[in-house]
């Protein structure tokens, strides 16, 4: 195998739906939607104390209402992000939530890895969700499925399609390099 394409194997991104990216996809979703869960249990634990070192710290109106609505957008969110379902409007309300938690973070410590990290890592996670859905194994493609089956079956079978004239012409590529 020649260097370029071993380096081309290496750097292509992946575009195809297959068995093993569409199930790291799901396990991904699952662990960060699990992981996320006790952040909202921690928030109504003491809600005042968080309200008061959090919300009221960045000079936000309401503190109490709005830590209450933080906290339950994680208990809710966070379980339908794992579950795949209403994934997009989740990881928009948990993105927003990681957004205000990064400011926070910011404005105590200013760029500090230590602080920032967990909740970036959470922000790129729930922005990745917000963009590309939940996957193909989840409860909402199953959704989608079952109220649209016609344009999804056709969709599903363009990209086999394409997938199959990709692997082709790989095949075909792979042939002339051996000659």
């Amino acid at each position: 195998m020649s260097p370029n394409k071993i380096l081309t194997t290496i750097i292509r991104p992946n575009y195809s739906p297959n068995f093993w990216s569409q199930t790291s996809w799901a396990i991904f979703r699952a662990v960060v939607g699990i992981m996320m869960i006790h952040n909202g249990l921690d928030k109504l634990s003491n809600i005042e104390s968080f309200a008061e070192a959090y919300v009221a710290y960045l000079g936000l109106p309401f503190p109490i209402l709005l830590s209450y609505v933080a906290a339950y957008t994680e208990l809710i969110g966070a379980p339908l992000v794992a579950l795949g379902l209403l994934t997009r409007p989740a990881a928009l309300g948990l993105f927003a939530t990681m957004c205000v938690a990064i400011y926070h973070h910011i404005s105590v410590a200013g760029l500090s890895v230590s602080y920032l990290e967990l909740a970036a890592i959470y922000a790129a996670c729930f922005l990745f969700l917000l963009i590309n859905g939940a996957g193909l194994f989840s409860t909402d493609a199953l959704l989608a499925n079952w109220l649209d089956s016609s344009t999804l079956s056709q969709k599903a079978k363009q990209i086999m399609l394409l997938e199959k004239s990709y692997q082709a012409s790989n095949t075909a590529t792979t042939l002339s390099n051996k000659e």
